[in-house]
């Protein structure tokens, strides 16, 4: 959780919630941008009070929703042709896009909701329902439905995470001594049952050695 923060800070407290919200919207219609990782370093950050969580819970939304329809609209006006001669740019080969229509076409609307949780659905999500024609009032709806589950779970998720990941460090600092002699005392209790244990055995194999017949 503090990589995140590190590594994403500084964009952050440069450029704020667009920061999330570009990274977001363009990798909603494929761009190789860390869009996910930037909403949960967001929300992280915002357990230390520098990101409002309920300002970017609707920011991330909406870029979400945006991204994917700026997909839908390449797919469902540039068709499969288009999508493949310049998705190599964009790391988007044959075999991407056929895995994702394979999962579009076997589920269709359940996966516009869902697609924001797997990889690869996520970036191609959009383009897939324009090159299949999707009715768009239709992909609006699950698509923003889809959005607002997968932009609640993982800023909530994290959000509290990081609460939490901040009382428990507290705590740690607080009963370090007592924790520390705990586990000295765990550790010592552990050493000398393993001691007794063998001594036991090896007075068991003694006495029996001792009863065996034609030891006396």
């Amino acid at each position: 959780m503090h990589h995140l923060i590190q590594v994403f800070e500084p964009y952050l407290h440069q450029y704020g919630y667009l920061a999330v919200f570009a990274a977001l919207f363009l990798e909603d219609f494929g761009v190789p941008v860390p869009g996910e990782t930037l909403l949960i370093a967001g929300s992280l950050l915002a357990t230390k009070g520098e990101i409002n969580i309920f300002v970017l819970l609707p920011i991330a939304w909406l870029a979400a929703v945006l991204g994917d329809n700026v997909g839908y609209a390449i797919g469902r006006y540039g068709g499969r042709a288009l999508v493949l001669r310049f998705g190599r740019y964009l790391r988007l080969t044959h075999e991407r896009l056929s895995y994702a229509e394979g999962f579009f076409n076997r589920r269709g609307a359940v996966i516009v909701i869902f697609a924001r949780f797997f990889e690869i659905l996520r970036q191609l999500n959009g383009i897939v329902a324009g090159i299949t024609r999707m009715a768009w009032g239709r992909f609006v709806i699950y698509n923003a439905i889809g959005a607002a589950l997968w932009v609640g779970f993982w800023s909530t998720l994290f959000f509290q995470v990081g609460k939490q990941g901040e009382r428990i460090g507290i705590l740690y600092k607080r009963y370090e001594p007592l924790m520390l002699a705990a586990l000295a005392l765990l550790g010592g209790g552990i050493v000398v049952f393993h001691v007794l244990r063998k001594r036991r055995k090896a007075r068991d194999l003694r006495e029996k050695a001792d009863h065996a017949p034609g030891t006396e």
